[in-house]
């Protein structure tokens, strides 16, 4: 992992705030994140492949009005364009960078996402340790037997031909609303064995195919075949938004846009249903905390980064079963204070953050975890134990981390320990 990041973070945000720019510059607009594959193993056998268009949402669990309260705080007022170097984290050591100019077409600043990707919500070293970090050398899991019947699970049926690698946008219709996602489909990826999907959600101001170009996942995930996809939200007050019930966009459900996006990936690509994940940074952090509470019979488990529950709905928050959450937050986040309290990022929008330690301790809380949790290990996470369904409740605090995306090197290793049942 490259350093230096939290200098260059630290120069750019003193810079914004001594130029008066507003905070949806350094709040997440404009991120990305990128697209990864992992092989499985359920039982499979080979059939066309099904043809794509017009998806339905899938009825179960489909969100209403709750749907839009997890990630407000994700954008701002109108942000000066400002040119922002951005450096993509990468796990296995590579690097990659881009300069990405503040968008003015996205109402909001692009600039601040990249900002906070370049700063990159690390902690330290590959993986995590103690009873966080998958075995070593272990695989992630994959469907035992011959049969998914066999197994409790449903059995997969691999489509065909196999899709070749590559970044392709993909359209789906949601009633009235065509909806658009970048599939990412890396070169390991074979399409004979059920693959994991990772869903990767931007922040606010942002697009898909920005996330794709600066997401820390691929370099991760690639390795294991694992296919990612990367939607794009829809217009709001402050650009491209996910409404989780107060924000940040409205008349809009993207509870249902996710399922129908898994649905959508599943009819090319070969993919393992107990094995779909949900992450995101800032905005893109809020939506994947409110499909843990959602849509957690669809998504496996979610690692947000900058974003908590929210005190508006977090009532609301009664997932069908325990459901694995990784957060990361810096405790110097202007835009998302680790601390919580009220934000109005997004005019007429307002909501209100229940902090890092808040949501941190309401997912222990939802989960059934019992005792207190760990000490921080050499990451500085802390994780409960002796929660329902033996699911992780994780919290990684980067010391003076402002608003940055989190460390795939220590999600990846922990969401793919579980699985659906």
């Amino acid at each position: 992992m490259e350093r230096g990041w939290d200098g260059k973070m630290s120069l750019v945000l003193r810079s914004a705030v001594v130029a008066g720019l507003p905070l949806l510059a350094a709040f997440g607009c404009g991120g990305s994140d990128g697209a990864t594959a992992a092989s499985g193993a359920p039982s499979t056998a080979a059939s066309p492949s099904g043809t794509t268009g017009s998806v339905s949402p899938p009825a179960a669990g489909t969100a209403g009005p709750v749907a839009q309260a997890a990630g407000r705080a994700l954008a701002g007022a109108n942000a000066s364009a400002a040119s922002v170097a951005r450096t993509a984290q990468s796990g296995a050591g590579a690097t990659t960078a881009s300069n990405v100019s503040a968008s003015a077409g996205v109402g909001a600043s692009a600039a601040g996402g990249n900002a906070g990707r370049a700063s990159s919500a690390s902690a330290t070293s590959a993986g995590t340790s103690g009873a966080l970090a998958a075995p070593a050398g272990a695989s992630a899991p994959s469907a035992a037997g011959a049969s998914g019947a066999e197994s409790g699970r449903p059995q997969v049926v691999c489509p065909t031909p196999a899709l070749k690698a590559g970044d392709t946008t993909k359209t789906i219709q949601l009633g009235s609303q065509a909806r658009s996602y970048i599939l990412h489909i890396p070169t390991q990826y074979k399409g004979s064995t059920p693959a994991a999907l990772v869903v990767d959600f931007h922040p606010l101001g942002g697009s898909g195919m920005q996330e794709s170009q600066g997401s820390p996942y691929p370099a991760q995930t690639d390795a294991e075949g694992v296919v990612m996809a990367f939607p794009t939200g829809l217009a709001g007050p402050s650009g491209g938004a996910w409404n989780v019930g107060p924000c940040c966009v409205a008349n809009v459900d993207d509870v249902a846009f996710a399922r129908a996006l898994v649905a959508d990936v599943q009819k090319t690509a070969c993919i393992d249903p107990e094995r779909v994940y949900a992450v995101g940074f800032s905005m893109g952090g809020g939506m994947s905390h409110y499909l843990a509470c959602q849509a957690a019979d669809v998504f496996a488990a979610v690692a947000p980064a900058a974003f908590d529950l929210l005190k508006e709905n977090v009532e609301m928050c009664k997932p069908p079963r325990p459901i694995s959450v990784v957060s990361f937050r810096g405790t110097a986040d202007p835009i998302v204070p680790y601390t919580g309290g009220p934000s109005s990022v997004v005019s007429g929008m307002p909501i209100t953050f229940l902090g890092a330690e808040g949501t941190f301790q309401s997912w222990a809380k939802t989960n059934g975890c019992s005792g207190q949790p760990s000490a921080a290990d050499a990451n500085n996470c802390e994780a409960y134990s002796g929660c329902n369904g033996g699911v992780d409740v994780v919290l990684c605090t980067k010391e003076g981390g402002s608003h940055e995306p989190g460390n795939a090197q220590i999600a990846w290793p922990i969401l793919k320990k579980h699985t659906l049942h």
